[in-house]
């Protein structure tokens, strides 16, 4: 499976070599185009679009959907608090998954070059103000 995100950036012949890629004889990849705009980029390569299987429209996560979330997407949150994640969804990620894939980053840098193991608010925080003024 290959994903490519901000696959609206992709040019037709790059989007014609990836369908180049999926018609070779005994390949048996997926590939798993996102981004806003997506679907423009393949409007302008016909021959991949006609392989499309479906079509996903992902929202923000509802604040009810943060934690489960983040524990299937890394564990890294297994530890982490509900309220805290909440918090932080609030101020910070607002249910934009993006966002959470920075902070888990973060979070994840933070505990492996310190001695810090647990994921608390304090951890969190400092992962959300890395992200800078606009998350």
């Amino acid at each position: 499976m290959l994903f490519l995100d901000d696959a609206q950036r992709l040019t037709p012949p790059l989007l014609d070599y990836l369908r180049q890629l999926w018609d070779a004889p005994g390949c048996a990849a997926a590939l798993v185009l996102c981004g806003v705009g997506g679907e423009r980029a393949l409007a302008r390569a016909s021959a991949l679009r006609s392989r499309v299987l479906s079509w996903h429209q992902v929202g923000r996560l509802e604040p009810s959907q943060v934690p489960r979330t983040l524990t299937l997407f890394h564990p890294v949150w297994t530890q982490a608090d509900p309220d805290d994640l909440a918090r932080a969804d609030e101020h910070r990620a607002r249910g934009h998954f993006r966002t959470w894939a920075k902070s888990t980053s973060h979070v994840y840098a933070s505990r492996e070059r310190g001695s810090v193991r647990r994921v608390d608010r304090e951890l969190i925080e400092q992962a959300c103000a890395r992200l800078g003024p606009y998350p």
